[in-house]
């Protein structure tokens, strides 16, 4: 008879559409089975009007355990209901939570079931005045009645502690990449240039993200523009979409960047996207630990990026890319061009970098980390396989 004793953990999310950067953190996660002891299942709310949600089929494609709890609207008095049922249904005895919502559900479930709450804080990177104003300062409260936090980034530990969380129950690990998935093919860079129409000889400046305002892609075209004085063979590429994007296609234009930039819009295959890529420029406001700074890192794209959030904590200036304050179009594009006239200190950088996300970068390292913490929680009871 098998009597090895397992935790079953509930991951739960809410997000709309296809999500963002913690969804890749989520179901990635889960997909490493690192150790036999722990079952993971990711479980979504998902709201029924939301037709461009599209989470069930990434949790397929990569394997995962994944079931999804519908909801009416944003305040379906069922969803508590149902989620009981799944607990029940599943025997789980930690619930993980990963945004505002389900941040305030998990608290409620421990009361409901015997499980144990467990959090993530990925940061609260929206920028409506209702999430500013409400929903994360009523977070940061809820966060600090949990018995274990885990920060993806040392600013954001601070913050929880600013706000009343206990020192020993908040845990910074950074986010992880599958460094298999993310990996370059020099063989594969001419096509991808082709395809977008770069001719030889462009400088090509990457970036991707959400065309939003905490990205600062306002920054970008500024600084580029400001480069293109001194260097006509520099092109910009921006992957993403959001509310910005006629006002970046209109800065764009009028800082004399309209043959030399291209926003490209959502973008699925970014891992192909590095492949016409010479530099990955990252110019945040405010980050949590960013995926798509790991994506660059794993790919070999030399990374600039601005310090916000975690990101100074996944590059290191001067080791693995160039970090310089947010906020500054000058600092940008002066780290740009010295790296676009230092083939050796691209190529020095781009190798650590690498070196990094295949060790304790990777999502391998990062699950263990967090497989010890759920260990660790107290009254988190185990199964038997």
């Amino acid at each position: 008879m098998n009597t090895t004793r397992q935790l079953r953990v509930l991951e739960l999310r809410s997000a709309l559409g296809p999500g963002g950067g913690p969804e890749k953190t989520i179901l990635h996660g889960a997909r490493q089975q690192v150790d036999s002891d722990i079952a993971t299942t990711v479980c979504y709310i998902r709201d029924l009007r939301d037709r461009r949600h599209d989470l069930r089929a990434r949790a397929e494609e990569l394997g995962v355990d994944y079931v999804e709890v519908h909801e009416a609207n944003s305040f379906d008095p069922f969803v508590i209901k149902r989620l009981l049922a799944v607990i029940r249904r599943g025997g789980f005895s930690i619930v993980h939570a990963h945004d505002y919502k389900t941040d305030l559900f998990g608290l409620i479930l421990a009361r409901l079931a015997p499980v144990v709450p467990f959090a993530t804080a990925h940061g609260w990177t929206g920028h409506s005045r209702r999430e500013h104003a409400l929903y994360y300062p009523a977070d940061k409260r809820l966060l600090a009645r949990y018995p274990r936090v885990v920060a993806v980034s040392s600013e954001i530990r601070n913050e929880l502690l600013r706000t009343g969380s206990r020192p020993d129950a908040v845990q910074v690990v950074l986010n992880g990449i599958d460094a298999d998935r993310f990996r370059r093919v020099r063989e594969q860079e001419c096509a991808a240039r082709a395809r977008l129409g770069i001719p030889p000889g462009d400088f090509v400046v990457g970036s991707v993200g959400r065309l939003e305002p905490q990205k600062r892609f306002d920054l970008l075209i500024e600084a580029v523009a400001s480069l293109h004085q001194r260097r006509p063979d520099v092109r910009l590429l921006i992957a993403g979409d959001g509310t910005l994007r006629r006002d970046l296609e209109s800065r764009a234009a009028a800082s004399g960047l309209q043959e030399r930039c291209a926003l490209l819009g959502h973008t699925p295959d970014v891992a192909g996207l590095h492949h016409a890529f010479d530099l990955f420029v990252q110019s945040s406001d405010y980050e949590g630990t960013p995926n798509a700074v790991l994506e660059a890192m794993a790919m070999e794209t030399p990374v600039v990026a601005t310090d916000a959030g975690g990101t100074a904590e996944l590059v290191i200036d001067g080791v693995h890319g160039r970090i310089v304050p947010r906020g500054s179009a000058d600092r940008l594009s002066g780290a740009v061009l010295e790296l676009m006239e230092s083939p050796d200190r691209r190529a020095d950088y781009v190798s650590a970098a690498r070196r990094r996300v295949e060790g304790e970068l990777s999502f391998s390292a990062r699950m263990q980390k967090i497989h010890s913490l759920y260990r660790g929680l107290p009254n988190a009871r185990t199964d038997a396989m």
